[in-house]
């Protein structure tokens, strides 16, 4: 009989304990994977076909994503008791973001998929980051770091705005700020924001990457490639968009 729970499974980091967890669930389950590193913090998370997170895992990786991902990935099916051939489908956060998370996270998701012939789905990391803010009223708008000194701006289904250095976000009337990764960047009530919609990203990856698996929306495995912002070198500003890198690699 499986066990019935409230909400999700949380980790705090790779080292970590699992909260609640432990082998209660029925190993026979669908499931699906869910994994971002474009962010200096990575989150996987497991969670039903129908869109459902039973599972999250976080940790600041800094830069150095590719020491723990694909070991904590393992644990954390392991903790949740998820068989891989039960797994249905990949989700992958795409970003925009730092180059060398977003080559890691996207090359251990299709490993994964290709491993386990599993079809695999890329979702904008900003539009899950979005969609993971607490409700409140207005419309939230997403800061993100563009290297040492810039910061790219993104409205949800829009195109991400370069702000250089020195230059503050223009909000229209109802418009709220949601900074990540900007500690010391971007004011402090919207770095807290930021928390808040980094805390929703497990759950967002996992509803909006089920939903496309169950539509059969799934990306090509060789096509699906990174978005990242490459300054400060090759990033040109043309009407005030971000001119995107795209690695086929």
């Amino acid at each position: 009989m499986t066990a019935e729970r409230s909400g999700p499974a949380e980790r705090s980091g790779p080292g970590g304990r699992l909260a609640g967890a432990g082998s209660t669930y029925d190993g026979r389950r669908r499931a699906v994977l869910a994994m971002d590193t474009a962010t200096t913090r990575v989150v996987v998370a497991t969670g039903s076909p129908q869109g459902r997170v039973d599972g999250i895992t976080t940790w600041t990786a800094g830069y150095r994503h590719g020491e723990t991902l694909l070991a904590t990935i393992g644990r954390l099916l392991g903790e949740q008791n998820i068989r891989r051939s039960r797994l249905t489908g990949i989700v992958v956060g795409i970003g925009p973001g730092a180059f060398t998370g977003l080559r890691v996270g996207i090359a251990t998701a299709k490993g994964l998929a290709h491993g386990l012939g599993l079809p695999i789905v890329g979702i904008s990391t900003a539009e899950a980051l979005l969609a993971g803010v607490p409700d409140g009223d207005g419309e939230p708008v997403l800061l993100l770091p563009a290297g040492p000194s810039d910061r790219i701006l993104v409205r949800a289904g829009g195109r991400p705005e370069l702000l250089p250095g020195g230059r503050e976000p223009d909000l229209a009337p109802g418009e709220w700020l949601v900074a990540v990764d900007l500690a010391g960047r971007a004011p402090a009530d919207a770095v807290e924001r930021g928390e808040g919609a980094r805390n929703g990203l497990g759950p967002a990856l996992i509803r909006l990457g089920a939903e496309r698996l169950r539509r059969g929306d799934v990306d090509d495995l060789a096509g699906l490639v990174p978005e990242y912002v490459t300054l400060p070198r090759g990033v040109t500003s043309q009407r005030g968009e971000v001119a995107w890198s795209r690695d086929p690699r």
